[in-house]
């Protein structure tokens, strides 16, 4: 019996030895959008930084387990887009992120062993935004509650109440670590983050009547809601209801990309523990 207690005990070494690592630390980089203002997948001329704090812990040689906290920025511009239409549109606005975070990363290789590994990663997330613009004199003006699209309106019972701030998103996407030291690690990260929502810009369906749209929410949300007279290269007047603004087709995309540092607690060497830990059982 205690030949094959140490026998199971000597398989398992490799998962168990690594069990007690748990790394702490931080990610910093950059953030960018995809959506109803971006004419590019990603607009690098619109990309904006974030940080965020990491937990990590490992299973085994393979399986991580992580969490984390970060605040990143996004934000577009019709005036910047090559297409005339989207300029005539002339909308804009920015938001600030908040995101926590929990998943998982598959290390192709063993750290331990090889010095470094590429990963893979999943999870979900819970994030928070408000998207604003500027107006002509420069005042920063929270959109969500102008209802430009007519959410919330009862004119427009279709368009559903106003778009919840706090959604959920589905973080995914590739790294790379390298074991600096047995107890730091740097790396590289790039993440995506498909959402639920259509409404990181305050953009998604069709404008609505301006009239009603005047007499629920007052000027400011004509205003808001269409920008193409300030530009001039849009019509003077407002658009017809019903006319498109922007598209439902798909939701809006984040991604957080940076650069990460991890402190390992507990042994230091997995490799080395299992060995260790195989000669604490005699056969």
């Amino acid at each position: 019996m205690k030949k094959i207690i140490g026998f199971v005990l000597f398989i398992s070494a490799p998962f168990i030895s690594t069990a007690q690592d748990w790394h702490v630390g931080l990610i910093g980089g950059i953030s960018n959008y995809s959506g109803d203002l971006s004419e590019k997948r990603v607009d690098f001329r619109y990309t904006k930084p974030m940080v965020g704090l990491m937990v990590k812990k490992d299973m085994n040689r393979y399986l991580t387990l992580r969490a984390g906290f970060s605040f990143g920025m996004i934000a577009a511009d019709d005036a910047t887009n090559e297409s005339i239409a989207l300029q005539a549109r002339n909308l804009s606005f920015q938001s600030n992120l908040w995101e926590g975070q929990i998943g998982a990363e598959w290390n192709i290789l063993d750290i331990d062993a090889k010095g470094f590994t590429p990963y893979i990663f999943g999870g979900v997330a819970v994030f928070s935004f408000y998207p604003w613009a500027r107006d002509t004199s420069g005042n920063k003006v929270p959109l969500r509650r102008l209802s430009t699209e007519g959410q919330g309106l009862p004119q427009y019972p279709e368009r559903g109440n106003q778009y919840a701030l706090h959604q959920v998103a589905i973080p995914f996407g590739v790294g790379f670590k390298y074991l600096f030291t047995d107890r730091w690690t740097v790396g590289l990260e790039i993440g995506l983050r498909p959402t639920f929502t259509d409404y990181l810009d305050d953009v998604s369906t069709g404008y609505i009547d301006q009239n009603t749209l005047l007499a629920e929410r007052g000027q400011l949300a004509v205003d808001m809601a269409y920008r193409g007279d300030e530009s001039g290269k849009g019509p003077a007047a407002y658009p017809l209801d019903g006319a498109q603004r922007g598209s439902a087709k798909y939701k809006d995309w984040y991604s957080f990309s940076g650069i990460t540092v991890m402190y390992r607690f507990g042994s230091s060497s997995g490799g080395r523990r299992s060995t260790n830990f195989s000669r604490c059982f005699k056969m």
